[in-house]
């Protein structure tokens, strides 16, 4: 697979999550946060479960103990930042939450260089900061009050980081991509499901009228986005992938513009216009700065 068809597969993952954003905001009237997510994550793991074990016979080589730990870390950070964002936004704005979560595009080189000492081409940093330029236009462009929930948005941010860095370590590393979406889908059901059997409300009349944004969240949202990022993270850095990944704002809104009758103002056509011009800065210049490269004296 070449990069640029990795970058296209993020790029469709981020049009998922986007309308997938439509679909936890209109489940929340119905479900809690925690049981949502459980279910959600149930569900992603089913659907992808018959592809993880085609992709576990076809393997050339088994996992070793220390891949199965890196995947339900994997999880856990897949837990964390969906508890963090959805509880989050109980008590801060889809405006806030937008963009907040859309700082996981610049946390993701600078806890690369930290954790890691990856350092990426030069050109991600400005890319970086043109998409959050791009992400805080499309959430209005104002200034933005910190609340709880507000914090807890900035700390799904920190979690979406950390995930997308340790996916494009173990996707790589490993060749298993599915079994490893497979296994953090698992996880994070398996948590959510717990936190929710203790304090939340389960109703099976709630759970049917949340039905339909259940299954989307977790066949495509879920299962075939988060499925799409991990293979998509095989053959490009993690960097270059919160680029695209962060094109989750532009199809939100576009989707809520559809479907919830929201209006997306001037200054936001000027943020997607932004975080595509960072897309395709990512995507061309570093092919050209190595085109121009003179080739090494013999």
């Amino acid at each position: 697979m070449t990069r640029f068809q990795a970058n296209m597969l993020l790029l469709t993952s981020g049009a998922m999550w986007g309308m997938g954003f439509v679909a936890q905001s209109t489940a929340m009237e119905a479900i809690g946060p925690f049981l949502f997510i459980g279910l959600r994550f149930a569900i992603a793991t089913l659907s992808m479960l018959p592809f993880a074990l085609r992709e576990g016979r076809q393997a050339e080589h088994k996992l070793v103990s220390a891949d199965w730990r890196n995947f339900a870390l994997i999880g856990v950070l897949l837990f964390g930042g969906m508890a963090s964002q959805q509880v989050g936004l109980l008590t801060t704005s889809v405006t806030n939450s937008g963009f907040l979560t859309g700082l996981y595009v610049v946390m993701v080189p600078f806890f690369g260089v930290i954790l890691f000492r990856q350092f990426p081409h030069p050109v991600v940093w400005p890319s970086a900061m043109l998409a959050l330029v791009g992400i805080w236009l499309l959430s209005g462009g104002g200034a933005i009050s910190l609340a709880i929930g507000d914090w807890l948005t900035i700390l799904c941010a920190a979690f979406w980081a950390c995930q997308v860095l340790l996916i494009a370590r173990s996707a790589s590393h490993t060749g298993r991509p599915v079994t490893l979406a497979v296994s953090q889908f698992a996880v994070t059901a398996v948590i959510a499901l717990a936190v929710a059997l203790f304090i939340e409300p389960i109703e099976w009349n709630a759970i049917l009228a949340a039905a339909p944004e259940i299954l989307y969240a977790g066949i495509f949202s879920g299962g075939i986005a988060f499925t799409l990022q991990v293979v998509g993270q095989r053959y490009t850095t993690g960097p270059q992938a919160a680029i695209f990944l962060s094109t989750e704002a532009v199809f939100a809104a576009a989707f809520a513009a559809i479907f919830l009758a929201e209006r997306i103002p001037a200054a936001g056509l000027v943020g997607c216009a932004l975080i595509f011009a960072a897309i395709l800065i990512v995507e061309i210049v570093p092919p050209l700065l190595r085109g121009r490269r003179p080739a090494p004296a013999e």
